[in-house]
């Protein structure tokens, strides 16, 4: 059985800039990596690879042991949140149901079977309870997980979420990653997870691929995040700390071999 995920010497660039390259990467059926970096870096560029929406310079990727395309059914992706308002003429059912037949024209008939897998990916994410509400009367946690069974409705192999927990508080960061977590554990979906917060999903991730100076590392969280691991992805002295039962990543973007790639001044990770 082919990997979900699947890439050899991949990398994409636009003209001298590399935003990644020679990348290897299988991501294993229920696995869960989680993909870091600064702004700009590329790792929503990696999710529109997958999705056969930016060509590779060079390398290999595949979806399901074939070369990725826009309506590929083995692919969920969970887009950026974006409010959507309140005149918006859907229910929170028909967005879900545009993860069935969101690529056909015309009319929409689903049958009584699509009609019930709509209700039960809304009863997975727990939405059930305002399924017939309209879409942009619901708030950012309700609309996200709306958003996920949408992803999920088709049963995807492969779950591509682009920074799913943004402007979420803490309640719905958990809501949003228990389910995706009991969607990879229960049906053995491998989840890609883009942030640009590990604290979240740390006690979830089976690997990190950090992005950064058009390069990146892939491990554990206990191999990327190490001083020596990020000192030598910025080229430049990085710090890991435990404070407290935490680790924190400090960065001295100041070091003249930085260059034009900026380093967060300070990135905290939970301590695993």
């Amino acid at each position: 059985m082919s990997a979900p995920l699947s890439a050899r010497g991949a990398a994409v660039r636009f003209g001298d800039r590399v935003l990644w390259s020679d990348l290897d990467v299988d991501v294993q059926p229920g696995e869960f990596l989680a993909v870091l970096g600064p702004n700009g870096a590329g790792k929503s560029t990696f999710l529109k690879a997958a999705l056969g929406q930016q060509p590779l310079s060079a390398g290999e990727l595949q979806v399901a042991g074939r070369p990725p395309g826009r309506a590929d059914r083995s692919i969920g992706y969970v887009p950026q949140q974006k409010s959507m308002g309140a005149a918006t003429p859907l229910r929170a059912r028909d967005l879900v149901g545009l993860g069935i037949d969101g690529d056909r024209y015309g009319v929409r008939r689903r049958s009584r079977a699509d009609r019930a897998r709509i209700d039960e990916a809304l009863g997975a994410v727990g939405a059930a309870g305002y399924a017939d509400a309209p879409i942009g009367l619901l708030s950012g946690g309700e609309q996200q997980r709306v958003r996920i069974a949408q992803a999920l409705v088709g049963d995807p192999q492969l779950l591509l979420c682009d920074e799913p927990l943004l402007s979420l508080d803490l309640g719905h960061q958990r809501a949003v990653t228990g389910v995706i977590d009991r969607r990879r554990r229960e049906h053995g979906t491998a989840v890609v997870f883009v942030t640009h917060e590990i604290n979240p999903v740390l006690g979830l991730v089976d690997r990190v691929l950090y992005i950064a100076a058009g390069r990146h590392r892939l491990g554990t969280p206990a191999e990327v995040f190490t001083s020596e691991s990020l000192s030598d992805l910025y080229r430049t002295p990085v710090d890991v700390l435990t404070v407290q039962g935490r680790v924190v990543v400090v960065g001295t973007p100041e070091h003249p071999s930085a260059g034009h790639h900026d380093l967060p001044p300070a990135l905290q990770v939970a301590h695993r």
